[in-house]
């Protein structure tokens, strides 16, 4: 892992991140991560694969079904447990979208919504990311590392709490795991080996980031990820 750690430093070159309001999985997302450098913590902004895609993968598509990590058995699953102990990180972003289905039945219609921060600015998520070697690219060449990432989950709120948590709840049954300021440094924190202490921490501050969030309706175009632009989150009267 030691060629691919030193990557870490070059990475963004030639991986242009533009903003964006419609990042769907696969798609490359800005990761926050701290390395020891000299016996010391940095702290870095790279940019990964949305979808782990772990060392031992044969195929780079496995990453498909992994853009999230359950925090109930990330520390057990092979895909995640690894990374969970020494490949932690953060993915900041404005906020993102949940579907809310709107009556009962698979056919019923659904409402997008946007979920951010109430007085704007980023939110931090836990994730984990990973390196692969391609075996088709000569050690030393361009492009024979993949750097990716997940993004931890836990159970939403109970439907039946008040305010936002409620709302939450009632929107859908997961949600990102929001770090708070402390726990950002705990998580990224690359000393930190044991990771089910630092995992039941996270998810127990969890509700109290995400109570100062709000939810508001948007329009449908968010479903096409070739949709792309800040009118994407302008708030539009609930269809239902």
């Amino acid at each position: 892992m030691a060629e691919a750690d030193a990557l870490l430093g070059e990475q963004l070159e030639g991986r242009d991140l533009h903003p964006s309001w419609n990042v769907a999985p696969t798609s490359d997302v800005p990761i926050v991560l701290e390395r020891l450098v000299d016996g010391e913590a940095r702290r870095e902004v790279h940019v990964a694969h949305w979808g782990l895609v772990p060392r031992w993968a044969e195929d780079p598509r496995i990453g498909v079904r992994a853009f999230n990590a359950r925090s109930e058995t990330v520390t057990e699953k092979p895909m995640f447990r690894s990374a969970v102990v020494s490949r932690r990180c953060a993915v900041p972003m404005d906020g993102y979208y949940e579907w809310k289905r709107q009556g009962a039945g698979r056919s019923a219609a659904k409402q997008p919504y946007f979920v951010h921060p109430e007085g704007g600015g980023l939110s931090f998520f836990a994730g984990l990311y990973e390196w692969w070697r391609d075996p088709e690219v000569a050690a030393g060449e361009p492009g024979g590392w993949m750097l990716s990432t997940s993004i931890v989950t836990m159970p939403s709120p109970d439907p039946g709490s008040g305010g936002v948590l409620g709302d939450l709840g009632r929107l859908h049954d997961r949600l990102p795991v929001p770090l708070s300021r402390e726990g950002l440094a705990g998580w990224l924190d690359p000393a930190g080996r044991e990771a089910s202490p630092l995992v039941e921490r996270i998810r127990a501050e969890a509700y109290d980031v995400a109570a100062s969030w709000r939810l508001d309706p948007v329009g449908a175009a968010v479903g096409n990820v070739r949709n792309d632009g800040p009118g994407l989150i302008e708030p539009v009267s609930a269809l239902f």
